[in-house]
């Protein structure tokens, strides 16, 4: 991601308008025809949601997620989905987008957004995603953009005042606290008999859970604070707002017309039309406010909240200076307050600090630790005493944080027990540490504070889904709370159900303790599992920590196959959601491994031209291997630039197929072999993939090139032999490496000859004798070859045929070298 104001590499697009636009699709689409991007959402819950629906595209692979306090890093990845915050901006990428730009004139995070708006740019592509309030800023600040007007795909319609009893089914409440989310919660679980919570408060994993819940259709209703207005996708029909005002941070005050018509436009999702309005212990909103929400018009946004960016860390006092210095420009208004400037004006007046902070890294390293988060929202006095402890025992010792000060911090948060208030003061507190245990210099083990850390807000996180399921699901409403074990024996009903080790239906099982874990619990370690947990075998069933889970099915194509679960009947829909998306991720993980991680929608999105989309979508078709002659003109009709960016991805010219590197790996050849079943619905012929050659009997007339094999006279060989077989073919002095290739693989006499010939080589392609000769000059019967011709006369056809195949690889572009496996 570039950092360059003036950068006018790339195109810059700015797409603005009301909600239900489908703006945030297109830019994961158009995203995901660039080879890399990143994307930031200004909620973490928003951004694993487009993680979710990435990872469910191109498998978890290829995807990164970055948040403040979560991090889900593969090795290689090429595309990132993070908060504005925490959006990696020392990386450079094909594609950046930014969702709800808007957002630059809020008074407390605006001056991020605002940033990002100026400097933040793909190499390649930028697009702006927000509200059209914005339409004059981008304007003039970004005059080279291109600035589109987003229309909604569905109506919203004012309904005006509600009870809740009158509330329509797929409702949404929207309430600006959360004392006042759990008693309208109360109510509605009395009238309606369930509702799920949502808040910008809960951790990703309890809200995905109460999400998925409602999703599902387990209930009907949801009760949410504002937290649903930025992005988050839910199916609603109608929106009632049971409240019209709320504390900013500073104030309470009135919502702004576009605030309520960001909430409101979450109802109507897609075609579907929606509907808006309040409780009935509400006065009727006024006219000029629904027309305003209506018809999505709405006075432009004039000023951005800006902060400067250089800074100066001679000093605290300095750095304080630099952070309050005015804009240059009428279209920003410096940051008002900020927690970062606070904390750092409060500990700048610290003896101890003020001794400690004399240079540059010192001060860097101060303000590194006043950006710690306050997630607790609690007395500042507590978050600054922490800050001041923190920067003592960074600069103290060895320059990292006491573990044993760690522990007393950190244990006491690890607790379940409590009512809901409790668990989201936990869920506060740890959220704190598991920022800081992603600072690694600061940590002696960092990866065992993130693992610590993370683990004690999962637990938080389920224990908290379990309590708001206890209070305001009835039971009618939704099955009672299951609890798993990992048994060995049969359930008590006597299944003999492959699940029923998995899915034990407890009441109080004896000596169970420890060993059980709810519905909820065990999903989410299917969720955030890694590839390598997973089993799958040879036939798509794939099981989980030694238990079978689902199986995969065909679908319109060997790159898409499709996830039937092992038993769905025994999970609640919720779940049955949320593992079905991870799943599928894993489904498209493994197509990936078929193909050699040959990303073709990035390389044909890279280049528009026909020949590199078309040589594309055949690779993607064939799995990373195609044969020659289906491709040879689209190669010869690709530029340098795109053979070179093709080559870059691992692809290789060899003599028979065009094939990715890696899609010929003995992994890559498994994958392909379980894809192809599935999709044939045949199982695939004995000894594929792992016999080098098969006789063709043995191929029973399916397509042997579907499963990687060319199939040679009455022999078929498996494409990476062909490719070794073709090198040594083709090299001035393979001959001998010919003749181990063919005792290796067991092939004599005609059938021998009949693969030499079919690939271009001498029919013997046994390695040059030493003549003897007897006296009189004539070659003895050993000197003669199996088919009577004298030696010398071999030698002469096997030298005239490393000739022509010389010249032919030297008419052939690229000429490159098959496998060496």
């Amino acid at each position: 991601m570039n950092s360059s104001p003036s950068s006018r590499s790339s195109v810059v697009v700015a797409e603005l308008g009301p909600t239900n636009t489908g703006k945030t699709y297109r830019a994961i689409e158009r995203m995901l025809e660039h080879g890399s991007g990143i994307m930031g959402f200004p909620l973490r819950l928003l951004a694993r949601e487009v993680y979710d629906r990435v990872t469910a595209r191109v498998g978890e692979g290829r995807v990164a997620l970055m948040t403040g306090e979560e991090k889900r890093l593969p090795p290689r990845p090429d595309y990132w989905i993070c908060t504005v915050e925490a959006m990696p901006t020392d990386r450079v990428v094909d594609f950046v987008a930014v969702d709800e730009i808007q957002l630059a004139a809020h008074r407390e995070r605006g001056h991020v957004f605002t940033d990002r708006l100026l400097h933040a740019r793909g190499r390649k592509e930028t697009w702006f995603l927000g509200a059209d309030t914005m339409r004059p800023m981008v304007q003039s600040l970004i005059p080279h953009a291109t600035v589109k007007r987003a229309t909604r795909l569905s109506q919203l319609r004012y309904a005006g005042q509600r009870s809740l009893k009158s509330l329509p089914p797929r409702s949404a409440v929207v309430a600006f606290s959360a004392d006042r989310v759990y008693e309208l919660a109360e109510s509605l679980r009395r009238l309606r008999g369930g509702v799920a919570v949502v808040l910008g408060a809960l951790s990703p994993r309890t809200r995905n859970a109460q999400v998925a819940m409602y999703q599902s259709g387990e209930v009907q209703y949801l009760v949410a604070t504002d937290a649903i207005g930025m992005g988050l996708n839910l199916d609603l029909n109608h929106v009632a707002f049971a409240a019209l005002s709320k504390f900013d941070g500073a104030e309470q005050r009135d919502l702004f017309p576009d605030e309520l018509a960001q909430i409101a436009g979450r109802a109507g999702r897609h075609l579907n039309d929606g509907s808006f309005g309040t409780l009935n212990t509400l006065p009727e909103l006024p006219q000029r406010v629904v027309s305003a929400i209506e018809t999505h018009r709405f006075p432009a946004v004039r000023r951005l909240v800006w902060r400067n960016a250089a800074l100066d860390f001679s000093s605290p006092e300095a750095l304080l200076d630099s952070l309050v210095r005015a804009p240059g420009h009428d279209a920003f208004s410096r940051v008002e307050r900020a927690d970062d400037f606070d904390a750092l004006k409060e500990l700048s007046r610290v003896p101890a600090i003020q001794e400690l902070a004399t240079g540059r890294p010192m001060v860097e390293l101060l303000w590194q630790v006043c950006q710690i988060p306050d997630f607790r929202k609690g007395l500042f006095g507590q978050h600054v005493a922490l800050l001041r402890e923190t920067f003592l025992q960074l600069t103290a010792g060895d320059g990292r944080l006491d573990p044993v000060w760690l522990s007393r911090q950190v244990t006491p948060l690890d607790d379940v027990s409590g009512d809901i208030h409790t668990l989201m003061d936990r869920l506060a507190a740890i959220r704190i540490w598991t920022y800081i245990s992603h600072r690694p210099g600061w940590l002696q083990d960092a990866e065992h504070w993130q693992e610590r850390t993370r683990s004690i807000e999962d637990a938080l996180g389920d224990a908290l889904h379990e309590r708001l399921v206890e209070r305001f699901v009835q039971r009618a409403a939704r099955r009672s709370a299951r609890r798993f074990v990992r048994a060995v024996a049969k359930s008590p009903s006597g299944s003999d159900s492959p699940f029923a080790k998995l899915g034990l239906l407890l009441g109080d099982v004896p000596g169970s303790e420890g060993a059980a874990l709810t519905e909820e619990q065990f999903v989410q370690q299917v969720v955030d599992a890694t590839h390598d947990a997973f089993e799958v075998d040879a036939l798509g069933n794939i099981a989980f920590d030694g238990q079978p889970l689902a199986r995969l099915v065909r679908g319109k194509d060997r790159r898409s196959p499709q996830l039937a679960l092992a038993e769905p009947e025994v999970w609640t829909g919720g779940a049955r959601q949320r593992l079905e998306r991870r799943l599928l991720a894993l489904a498209r993980d493994l197509v990936a491994e078929a193909m050699g991680g040959f990303p073709a929608e990035a390389v044909a999105g890279a280049d528009p031209s026909a020949a590199t989309r078309g040589l594309a979508y055949r690779l993607s078709e064939g799995l990373g291997v195609i044969p020659q002659g289906e491709a040879r003109e689209q190669w010869r009709l690709l530029g340098e630039e795109a053979r070179a960016r093709m080559s870059a991805q691992g692809l290789c010219e060899g003599h028979r197929f065009f094939y990715v590197a890696e899609a010929l790996a003995p992994q890559a050849l498994e994958r392909r072999c379980m894809l192809t079943s599935l999709f044939q619905q045949r199982p695939a012929p004995k000894g594929v993939p792992r016999e080098p050659v098969l006789h063709v009997s043995e191929v029973g007339g399916q397509d042997a090139r579907a499963f990687g094999y060319e199939v040679l006279g009455s022999v078929a060989l498996r494409a990476d032999i062909v490719e070794r077989l073709c090198t040594a073919l083709h090299h001035p002095h393979g001959a001998r490496q010919v003749h181990a290739l063919m005792q290796e693989l067991r092939l004599e006499g005609g059938v021998r000859a009949r693969v030499l010939r079919e690939l271009g080589g001498p029919a013997g392609g046994a390695p040059p004798k030493r003549r003897r000769r007897r006296r009189g000059g004539k070659a003895t019967g050993a000197d003669r070859n199996a088919s009577g011709r004298p030696a010398s006369q071999a030698g002469s056809h096997l030298n005239a045929q490393r000739s022509a195949a010389a010249e032919g690889e030297s008419r052939t572009p690229g000429g490159g070298a098959g496998p060496s496996h």
